[in-house]
């Protein structure tokens, strides 16, 4: 079985080139010409954005659950922080 060779494209090209079909000043097929990417390409990737746009400025479950890992980890490093600062002042009394 053959292996397919796709082009990977950064969410910042994809991103430019959504907000070019969404201002609608040029068709969908000249954008495609323009950065060489298939139209049909293009219909996924604004289908994508329509559908998951709401979790951007939402901030979906998926960033929740980063937020509440960050804000462990941010109390983690301040425990230690002040357990640090116990042992140092307890070394430096011997």
């Amino acid at each position: 079985m053959a292996k397919i060779n796709r082009k990977r494209y950064s969410q910042e090209l994809k991103f430019k080139v959504v907000l070019e079909i969404l201002k609608g000043k040029k068709p969908i097929g000249e954008i495609a010409k323009a950065f060489r990417i298939h139209p049909i390409t293009l219909h996924q990737w604004k289908r994508e954005f329509l559908e998951k746009g709401p979790e951007v400025f939402g901030g979906g479950s998926h960033f929740k659950s980063y937020e509440k890992r960050i804000r462990e980890l941010e109390r983690l490093v301040g425990q230690k922080e002040v357990e640090l600062a116990l042992l140092k002042n307890f070394l430096t009394e011997s």
